[in-house]
């Protein structure tokens, strides 16, 4: 929410990373709304998280489309940070406002396309051995279906985008120390994407993997619910709990640097002590 609120009030949506960053908050926003859906029907009715019911199949399809949503918006900011710093040796094209809106409409289609297929009838609330232990009542295969080529787009194409930026500012480092020219500019952002970057790998390590090893189990396990009862589901929700850390650890990755974040609530709060002034006198 202080995402999207910075971002609106000081109008800062013209450039075309802004609005990728403001779509991401968005689908963080969706995905902490829908696992706090689950988690009271949990507390409502837990038998219903574990058996499954028709009850959860609009709350996991939403807490579906905004993890899928989450990992396209940070799979475009990688392909979009790394375009903008290759600029200048691909002249030919420029990522525009306009290119980062069709980017967002793209990502929503996909996702709610996918993770709105249970509810057009991919599920097994009749099935039987089909059935996920993990998220009743999803398919196994729906699962499989999901999760694996989007873990390997969020690990690989990440990977990619920020390893060229690495290349790309250490060539530009190295032929400015050639001209004899200072390159201390190009050395301190080399690092700081370093560090972005690790950062990123890490913290989507640490969330996504729980949740694939997850659907990896449900879909070589042969026992039924009760026999698994209650530990594998204190790891379900410890996912879901990692699930949790990424969409907070997103903002201070992406956009809520401290001091970035002072300056534009000292503006914010500058513009609006001016507006009130305005208005007394």
């Amino acid at each position: 929410c202080a995402v999207i609120f910075t971002r609106l009030a000081t109008r800062d949506l013209r450039k075309p990373i802004s609005i990728l960053f403001c779509n991401l908050a968005v689908s963080d926003l969706f995905t902490s709304f829908s696992g706090f859906w689950i988690s009271m029907l949990f507390i409502t009715d837990p038998d219903i998280t574990i058996f499954g019911s028709r009850d959860m199949l609009a709350p996991y399809a939403l807490y579906t489309t905004s993890i899928l949503s989450t990992i396209y918006n940070l799979v475009s900011i990688g392909i979009e940070r790394y375009l903008a710093v290759a600029e200048s040796m691909r002249t030919r094209f420029r990522v525009a406002r306009t290119h980062s809106i069709a980017v967002v409409v793209v990502n929503w289609a996909l996702a709610f396309s996918l993770g709105c297929l249970p509810l057009l009838g991919w599920h097994c609330l009749r099935a039987g051995r089909s059935t996920s232990v993990l998220y009743s009542p999803f398919c196994v295969n729906y699962l499989v279906f999901v999760t694996l080529p989007n873990v390997v787009v969020a690990f690989l194409v990440p990977l990619f985008t920020y390893l060229r930026i690495i290349v790309i500012l250490r060539k530009r480092k190295l032929r400015m120390q050639a001209c004899g020219q200072a390159a201390g500019t190009y050395r301190s952002a080399e690092t700081q994407v370093a560090r972005t970057s690790i950062s990123i790998w890490l913290l989507a390590l640490v969330s996504y993997a729980p949740f694939f090893a997850g659907v990896i189990f449900d879909a070589t396990n042969r026992r039924c619910h009760a026999d698994l009862y209650p530990g594998v589901y204190v790891f379900r929700n410890c996912t879901a709990i990692l699930i949790t850390i990424t969409c907070l650890g997103n903002p201070l990755l992406y956009t809520l640097r401290l001091r970035e974040l002072g300056a534009k609530m000292k503006a914010l709060r500058c513009l609006w002590a001016g507006r009130v002034r305005a208005c007394a006198i």
